[in-house]
């Protein structure tokens, strides 16, 4: 890997970065229903990839921007983790499988949506 790469990947992790930031510290947590905000990033993570999927980029250099930089930074799965293991540890069974079953399903639904909106225009 050599020095322009490693600028395309930070250039796109700190963008992924601040905007995650962004998100989760002003979006509210209770936006109609109960939902975290980690979890909003993780369905904008995932609308994102289905697009960048769906664009289906050639350039090593877009690569390494948007999917290793951006969504890298951006996405917040080690987030998910640690809330799983929270809800572990309190001994929160139902609520850890219905966390982890909407994030997955939301995530998966998001991604599709993003990668169909792409290919329907």
């Amino acid at each position: 890997m050599d020095f322009s790469s490693i600028g395309i990947i930070l250039l796109g992790s700190t963008f992924g970065l601040i905007l995650r930031l962004f998100i989760q510290n002003n979006i509210k947590k209770n936006i109609g229903f109960d939902i975290q905000n980690t979890s909003i990033v993780n369905f904008l993570a995932s609308f994102f990839l289905g697009i960048l999927v769906a664009l289906d980029f050639i350039n090593n250099d877009q690569l390494l921007l948007f999917y290793t930089g951006f969504l890298g930074c951006f996405s917040t799965f080690s987030s998910f983790i640690y809330q799983l293991f929270i809800l572990f540890k309190k001994r929160k069974f139902l609520r850890l499988f219905f966390h982890y079953i909407e994030v997955i399903v939301l995530s998966f639904f998001f991604f599709y949506l993003g990668y169909f909106l792409i290919n329907f225009f």
